[in-house]
């Protein structure tokens, strides 16, 4: 049973009682991510998350480590393109003390000199890592095809150059202006009953900003080819489709359509790019849903010389989707599939709390186990394959990284 509670702050509180574990899930989520970011401060927000962890003004970076250590919990955090979260799992005895440590670091954050700039070595190393991941480095070259100069398109990590920028001044500037209590969602699961919501409230219930929500400007879908030389052994390629927003009525249909394009071994692309031809060790695809938009991306990664058979094959693969539809025994087995995928999740007390805090930050509405079973069962061949038609146009974007910058014939 899900209990939802708004502040009289704005700020949202998700509660999921489970009473058969021992555990807790606490996360805070923030609608905010490199998406509300500009060209010249790109990677703020994923700065931010990391400068929560180096100090506050009652305990030291290492103390917020031993917080958790001490108590056998975890703490972490990361940032996607339109939010970021910290979390905890705890034991159930811990939950009040792991909610505490996470106010701290939420709203007592010091963002002292000394640790700002060991943090941004640190993530200068990380986005060093980042470039030596060419199938990493191939998707954000997609998004920035796909969406040109829209924050959409911007890398989550930011740059050297803009990272060199941040201070202390800009990162609480920045957090003034989006850390606001409407776009705050605090998140709980686990063997923890509604009194926790008083609790929670007593942290997040009271701060208050004269910051207004920002109105986010839909992106268009540019058909872009792009290339990135690079001195690797494969040829990494990605090809991105126009695709559904987050909450969008065929949105059910589309997650039955990529798990049989590419979401699973079973899948069409998995058996033909792999298991029949054997061009590639990593084949599939995946969809991203935005707040008003998204996108359906096929990747595979293969030597150089077979990079054009692959991309026939890819082609091949999607037109006989197209032409001859999905099968019968394709669309009972993906269901199934999605079926299993979700009762197997709701095990994990972490997996329940995010999807509680994506759910209510995105959607503001929670569907019951059986009514989303209730929509996996209402698609049909016929809906499938009226979207597969739809979404699989010659208006595509595609980016490749590679020993070299020449793109699979027929491009």
């Amino acid at each position: 049973m899900i209990k939802k509670y708004t502040c009289n702050n704005g700020v949202r509180i998700v509660l999921e009682n489970i009473p058969t574990v021992r555990s807790v899930a606490i996360g805070v989520w923030i609608g905010t991510g490199s998406r509300n970011e500009t060209s010249q401060n790109n990677g703020i927000s994923h700065f931010l998350e990391h400068m929560f962890f180096k100090g506050t003004s009652t305990r030291s970076a290492r103390e917020i480590a031993e917080s958790f250590d001490s108590i056998g919990g975890q703490v972490n955090a990361f940032t996607s393109k339109e939010y970021t979260c910290y979390y905890a799992k705890v034991l159930d005895e811990h939950s009040s003390y792991a909610l505490e440590v996470l106010a701290d670091m939420f709203f007592n954050s010091t963002f002292d000199e000394e640790e700002l700039k060991k943090e941004k070595n640190v993530v200068y190393e990380e986005i060093k890592m980042y470039e030596d991941t060419p199938d990493d480095i191939v998707h954000d070259l997609l998004s920035k095809a796909t969406y040109e100069q829209h924050p959409l398109g911007y890398p989550i990590l930011g740059t050297d150059s803009t990272l060199e920028t941040f201070n202390g001044d800009s990162l609480r500037q920045y957090m003034k202006e989006t850390y606001i209590p409407e776009n705050v969602v605090v998140s709980v699961a686990g063997n923890i009953d509604e009194g926790f919501i008083k609790e929670i409230e007593n942290y997040f219930g009271t701060f208050t900003s004269n910051h207004k929500k920002q109105v986010f400007e839909k992106p268009s879908f540019h058909s872009n080819r792009v290339a990135r030389k690079k001195d690797t052994e494969q040829a990494h390629l990605c090809i991105g489709f126009d695709g559904l927003q987050v909450g969008d009525k065929d949105i059910y249909n589309l997650i039955v359509l990529n798990n049989i394009l590419g979401g699973s071994m079973s899948s069409r692309l998995f058996q033909e790019v792999r298991e029949q031809r054997g061009l590639a060790y990593s084949v599939f695809s995946y969809h991203s849903s935005y707040q008003d938009s998204g996108m359906l991306t096929v990747y595979g990664g293969t030597g150089s010389n077979q990079l054009d058979l692959l991309f026939e094959t890819i082609q091949s693969t999607l037109d006989k989707l197209k032409k001859d539809g999905i099968t019968t025994k394709e669309l009972k087995n993906s269901k199934e599939q999605m079926k299993g995928n979700l009762m197997l999740s709701l095990e994990s007390t972490n997996s329940r709390m995010s999807r509680n805090g994506k759910n209510e930050l995105l959607l503001k509405q929670h569907r019951t186990l059986d009514e989303i079973i209730e929509k996996l069962n209402l698609v049909n061949e016929d809906s499938v394959n009226e979207l597969s038609n739809r979404i699989f146009t010659d208006n595509y974007s595609a980016a490749l990284v590679g020993p070299n910058d020449q793109l699979p014939k027929g491009m």
